[in-house]
């Protein structure tokens, strides 16, 4: 195998009891930034918190 092509192959990491690699599988769907994610939570946290306080629940 000439020098070239081991620089293109990465070694993969070893898979045990069956487990497969999460990154195979493409998935089809909504892709969503872990930061939205956290952003829309501390969001919703803080209208839950603010309706709380108004309303002196």
């Amino acid at each position: 195998m000439p020098k070239s092509d081991k620089k293109k192959e990465a070694p993969m990491p070893m898979t045990g009891a069956g487990l497969i690699r999460f990154f195979e599988d493409e998935t089809h769907g909504i892709k969503i930034k872990p930061t939205y994610v956290v952003v829309g939570s501390v969001i919703v946290m803080i209208t839950v918190i603010m309706a709380h306080v108004l309303t002196g629940l």
